[in-house]
């Protein structure tokens, strides 16, 4: 039973290892473009929670509001 657990374990660092392997392999992003790439996606998720709210909006002016937002964020988007 002990050769069964030793080999598992055996087999899992092989998987680790080439699973580093293969990302070291993968070209590194830069801070400016990591920074770029987190922004951009918490302007689509606010964009998401915008377009959900709108959906659900019955007053006029909360309405205005959320389309002002949405306009605002896709302003946003398309400059980056």
């Amino acid at each position: 039973m002990a050769r069964g657990w030793e080999s598992k374990d055996v087999e899992s660092q092989l998987d680790a290892a080439e699973e580093r392997a293969r990302l070291a392999k993968l070209p590194k992003l830069t801070a400016e473009r990591a920074a770029r790439n987190r922004e951009r996606e918490s302007l689509e998720l606010s964009r998401k929670r915008v377009l959900h709210d709108l959906e659900a909006a019955q007053n006029p002016r909360h309405r205005a509001t959320l389309e002002a937002a949405l306009k605002h964020l896709d302003e946003k988007l398309a400059l980056l």
